[in-house]
């Protein structure tokens, strides 16, 4: 396998209410992330860690907290992404929290544009991520980066990729949710989002969710994977900031990322909400690294 993926660290929880994911990237590292993924034949670069503003600890201003440290550190993390694009290398973003994704996907979105290629977005995540200053009963910006891509969130975090919106809902499908706003349910139905709750996988199974979630995908897609670890139950990741019981089980997530590996089309990725603080002996990081391991093709059998 000729892949190079570049490892991307965004150490920094500015953008979250509970102190902690900006251990994210070393946990990731101490957990052997670089180490699985050569071991399964990839090039890996590790570009080190990202450094921006610390995080200040502040109220909400006009409904949005850290809105500076937040544009700060996804204006950093845009221009690295874009720059592993243009090396012809896998970004992989190592998070911090979910804020990150509009410097993340702004990026992918761009050199989508570019070049032509069709993007599809999967966002794995316990919550929708669609507040905006108005809705968000906290003002924590990574409870809103899904409103920023979409065009529907403050000017300073929208039309990075070049347009008002850098994704379009059909673009788009969230895998996994069960902890929703009212008013991010009304805007679910105005924007027509793609959400495959934890109903929907209860109802039908993850096989044939992942399928619906994957249809269309074809040789011109670009596939990103913004992978939150609070999509799973607390019980096997605790080291998330906003666990919330009752999510897909280590079986389920695993099945989901060997059916987006068989598509062969996975080209950029975010690991984000990895917190040490809250986790135990570094589980959930080395359950990330297992759960990407799987991204990139590991298998128990040649399929």
């Amino acid at each position: 396998m000729d892949r190079s993926v570049c490892l991307i660290g965004a150490p920094t929880d500015v953008g979250a209410g509970v102190r902690g994911t900006s251990m994210g990237p070393e946990a990731l590292r101490v957990a052997g992330l670089a180490r699985a993924l050569r071991a399964q034949g990839l090039q890996v670069r590790d570009a080190g860690n990202l450094a921006g503003p610390p995080n200040p600890d502040a109220t909400p201003h006009e409904g949005l907290r850290h809105l500076p440290e937040v544009v700060a550190w996804n204006r950093l993390v845009e221009a690295a992404v874009a720059q592993a694009l243009a090396a012809g290398e896998l970004p992989l973003l190592m998070g911090g929290d979910h804020s990150l994704a509009v410097g993340s996907i702004s990026a992918v979105a761009r050199q989508c544009l570019a070049t032509g290629r069709h993007l599809r977005v999967v966002w794995f995540d316990a919550h929708t991520d669609v507040n905006t200053a108005t809705t968000s009963p906290s003002g924590n910006l990574h409870g809103m980066p899904l409103a920023c891509l979409l065009g529907h969130g403050p000017r300073e975090l929208t039309g990075w990729a070049g347009r008002p919106a850098a994704i379009e809902p059909g673009q788009l499908a969230v895998v996994g949710a069960r902890s929703v706003d009212a008013d991010e349910r009304q805007a679910i139905a105005r924007l027509g989002l793609q959400v495959f709750d934890m109903r929907h996988v209860d109802e039908h199974g993850m096989r044939t969710t992942m399928a619906e979630v994957l249809h269309g995908v074809g040789e011109d897609t670009h596939l990103h994977v913004s992978f939150d670890l609070d999509c799973l139950d607390p019980q096997d990741a605790p080291g998330v900031g906003t666990g919330v019981r009752g999510g897909p089980t280590w079986r389920e997530m695993q099945l989901c990322m060997e059916m987006i590996a068989d598509t062969g089309r996975l080209a950029s990725l975010d690991v984000v909400e990895v917190n040490p603080a809250l986790d135990v002996r570094n589980q959930t990081a080395g359950m990330a690294v297992d759960l990407v391991r799987s991204l990139f093709g590991a298998s128990t059998l040649v399929r």
